[in-house]
């Protein structure tokens, strides 16, 4: 009897009332169902996460490989500048030296016109010179229409051997 009187035995039969409560109320199914529940969500969330993760990783890529695309391309322009850059150099030294060669040719040609009309003048200078000498000495020597005649001929052969 002493059994039923011991503290420690009414608590273990209250445990057991309380356990038994529990279990005919079905509070553990409403526990693991709610904890399913919970789990299940989690697992979603998870999911979720995951493939935001993956479609993130598949947007970085994409875009990584946009700027290797874009670096490559950026590249390609300078190199494409630098080849035209130069191009133009060669093509402006070769119209600068053309243009050179051309202003030389010209300023030769107005050389040579220049000495063929200074020489034409000494020329003319000099027919005139002994064409008037000519005319004094022969006048002085020949009177009257022969002299007249042969300051004609002496003139017109000074003009043709002067020129």
């Amino acid at each position: 009897m002493e059994l039923l009187t011991a503290p420690e035995t009414w608590v273990a039969v209250s445990f057991i009332g309380f356990v038994a409560l529990l279990v005919y109320y079905k509070v553990p199914g409403m526990v693991t169902k709610a904890l399913d529940g919970r789990a299940d969500r989690i697992r979603a969330e998870l999911e979720e996460a995951q493939k935001l993760r993956e479609e993130a990783q598949g947007l970085l890529a994409e875009y990584q490989r946009k700027r290797r695309e874009a670096e490559k391309e950026a590249e390609e322009i300078v190199a494409l500048a630098k080849e035209e850059a130069g191009r133009l150099k060669v093509e402006a030294r070769q119209q600068m030296d053309e243009l050179v060669e051309r202003r030389s040719r010209l300023a030769e040609l107005k050389i040579a016109q220049a000495e063929e009309q200074a020489v034409a003048d000494v020329r003319a200078a000099a027919a005139e010179a002994a064409i008037a000498a000519a005319e004094t000495v022969i006048g002085a020597k020949v009177k009257g229409d022969t002299a007249k005649d042969l300051v004609s001929a002496s003139i017109a052969q000074v003009k043709a051997r002067l020129q």
